[in-house]
């Protein structure tokens, strides 16, 4: 999180962002345990999502239709949900001086509805001011990963899941061609808050670089 309101007895926010597929809700997972193990309180949380109303607003965005809603309708849908997660769920606890752990933020409405939906990305910097102001995390950590081996990954997943969370996935090959190169574009644009992680290894091979990575950016010592 940038800006002036940032104290010194807050906790840190750290996201977790890349396509479909890379393994992002079990590096929260992993990142949380190992954080709680040093003796940090941790909240987890996810996108859209993460408070009441926002969980209500997940619901029309990751489900039905693959053309049920334009990519603008898109961002505004989200950032709705964004000011609640955040309103309700991350300022409390950092303010409480907890870590926060969120699979995914607002990168992944500038990848996915600016690079792969083709909105301006000016107009969603300018909807994150009006809506956010400075906000951002601290440190962002993009799971990279080859598109196809992703899309197989998530869809297996789902399968196994039951889960009915699949109107990203069913967009067309390109589109996730273009959300890869735009998560990696961003990481270009903004490298002290960004670090990319090599997400095509293992599950304790990609744990262990997030926790190296956090350790040398957040000066924080992780078992």
């Amino acid at each position: 999180m940038s800006g002036p309101e940032r104290g010194p007895e807050q906790g840190k926010f750290i996201t977790f962002e890349g396509g479909e597929g890379g393994g992002k809700s079990t590096q929260v997972k992993t990142l949380a345990a190992a954080l709680q193990d040093a003796g940090h309180t941790v909240v987890v949380t996810r996108e859209p999502g993460g408070a009441p109303a926002a969980e209500e607003i997940r619901d029309l965005l990751v489900s039905g239709a693959v053309e049920r809603w334009s990519p603008m309708a898109e961002v505004l849908l989200n950032y709705a949900a964004r000011e609640m997660h955040v309103r309700q769920t991350i300022r409390p606890a950092l303010d409480r001086g907890d870590w926060v752990i969120s699979d995914r933020f607002s990168d992944s409405t500038m990848a996915y509805q600016g690079y792969g939906g083709g909105v301006d990305p000016a107009r969603i910097e300018a909807i994150h001011t009006a809506v956010l102001g400075e906000f951002k995390p601290d440190l962002t950590l993009i799971l990279d990963l080859d598109v196809t081996d992703g899309l197989a990954r998530a869809g297996k997943r789902l399968v196994e899941a039951g889960s009915a969370e699949d109107r990203f996935e069913r967009m067309e090959r390109d589109f996730h061609h273009r959300l890869r190169d735009g998560f990696l574009e961003i990481a270009k644009s903004e490298p002290l808050r960004c670090r990319v992680i090599d997400a095509s290894g293992d599950i304790t091979a990609v744990a262990e670089n997030v926790r190296r990575t956090v350790s040398e950016v957040l000066g924080v010592s992780l078992p």
